[in-house]
């Protein structure tokens, strides 16, 4: 389960009891679900089987949903964009057409699941979840809130830095028919477009322990297609300052991890390095407050993150999402802003090995003039 774009993001019970009968696929999505993925105990598999069967009896298809007088007006509202973005993205983005996003689920819970990432105390790369198909991935997912804080509690309980995030939307990479699910409606109309533009490029392409690349890959074809997006609506470019404070923001984050890292290589014991680690949080606050205050306007949207308790862990998603941006913008015009070609590109990018693909992302990035 992925969060889409920035960070944080959102997901949430659904309706029924008891242990709904699984498709005959549940199986293979235990391994499919990359967000949801982790622990190889067949409890936490029988979880993600039982939450994924349970969304999908429990979805409806768009149109019946808007089309139901029972519908709040303003549900229905989100709904008919959600629709017309979901056309979009096959008719003018090349994104997958099939019944994904086509369904809506009402949930009971503020988020589909949460996310456990974790890190030792004095490290700040994240403790990987592998599985067949799906690859690696930097964190465990669950349907279940408590499920999720007791395994960050018993990693704490290893000395281990965790942190949960709740999840409002993921893809199951096209094995079953995710739907626009209630958590979503409460971002703003962009944001709910660039998230299914964002999703369907997870089943376009989707490269095995390569978190970067994918997130990137996803984020950039939820970007331009918001931006095509609004053009053929007769709307403005989206607003260009709130994206770029957060990514000063990501930046601050990305800075601390670097210092936090160097710090860890040190050779400094234990007590000292865990002083120095809460000096280099505090003064990564300050750096935060400055740069609000005097180039954002006292832009506050980030107060309250900055303001929790900081660890490793809630470090962890940060550029994840937007690493390659450039070098998926740079191959974007090398396609002649074409579609297909791009996610032609992009494939025979994804086939090469590991370290030559980064070093080819990284000359993209490095090539481009935004």
């Amino acid at each position: 389960m992925r969060p889409w774009h920035r960070f944080p993001r959102a997901p949430r019970p659904l309706p029924g009891h008891g242990t709904p009968r699984l498709p005959w696929r549940a199986a293979a999505v235990l391994s499919l679900l990359a967000g949801l993925a982790g622990c190889s105990t067949l409890g936490y598999y029988g979880h993600v089987a039982v939450g994924e069967a349970r969304l999908q009896a429990a979805r409806r298809p768009l149109a019946r949903v808007i089309d139901d007088p029972a519908t709040e007006s303003r549900v229905r509202q989100r709904l008919e964009l959600a629709m017309a973005a979901r056309e979009f993205a096959s008719d003018h983005l090349a994104l997958p057409r099939n019944r994904s996003y086509a369904s809506y689920v009402a949930l009971d819970r503020p988020y589909v699941a949460w996310n456990v990432f974790a890190t030792a105390e004095f490290s700040v790369d994240a403790l990987t979840h592998c599985f067949p198909f799906a690859g690696c991935v930097a964190y465990v997912g669950y349907f279940d809130e408590a499920r999720a804080r007791r395994e960050a509690a018993r990693l704490a309980k290893k000395g281990d830095d965790t942190s949960v995030q709740g999840v409002a939307a993921f893809s199951t990479l096209g094995w079953f028919a995710d739907p626009i699910l209630s958590s979503m409606l409460r971002w703003g109309d962009d944001e709910l477009a660039a998230v299914i533009f964002h999703e369907l490029a997870h089943q376009r392409l989707y490269v095995q322990d390569d978190t970067a690349f994918n997130e990137s890959f996803a984020s950039f074809v939820g970007a331009e297609g918001l931006r095509q997006w609004r053009a053929a609506r007769g709307l403005p470019p989206p607003d260009e300052t709130r994206q770029e404070h957060d990514h000063a923001f990501t930046e601050l984050v990305l800075d601390l991890r670097e210092r936090l890292r160097r710090l860890y290589a040190s050779e400094l014991a234990p007590p000292g390095m865990r002083q120095r680690k809460q000096e280099e949080i505090a003064a990564f606050r300050e750096r935060y407050a400055q740069l609000r205050d005097r180039d954002w306007n006292g832009d506050p949207r980030w107060d309250a993150w900055v303001a929790a308790p900081i660890d490793n862990a809630r470090l962890l998603p940060f550029g994840l999402y937007d690493r390659w941006l450039p070098a998926f913008a740079a191959l974007f015009d090398a396609a002649g802003a074409d579609w297909p070609a791009f996610y032609q590109r992009a494939r025979a990018l994804a086939r090469r090995p590991p370290a030559e693909r980064d070093r080819l992302l990284a000359e993209l990035a490095a090539g481009h003039s935004p």
